[in-house]
């Protein structure tokens, strides 16, 4: 039997909503160990002053829980 723990991170980039997302697994991948699945909750755009900042991709991660 396994526990898994998730967490939510949000990843930004000016390029695409893709490369957003891969932005908040390679960061986590940095301190959590084991991530298996992640799960891309939302995606959307930043604007400042009615313009086109970045795309954003809220990412769900789940791990292995030691």
């Amino acid at each position: 039997m396994s526990v898994y723990k998730v967490v939510e991170l949000i990843g930004t980039s000016q390029e695409s909503w893709e490369d957003a997302a891969r932005q908040a697994v390679e960061k986590a991948d940095e301190t959590l160990r084991g991530l298996r699945i992640a799960e891309i909750k939302e995606l959307d755009i930043k604007l400042e002053d009615g313009k086109f900042v970045a795309y954003r991709a809220r990412v769900a991660l789940s791990f292995k829980y030691e």
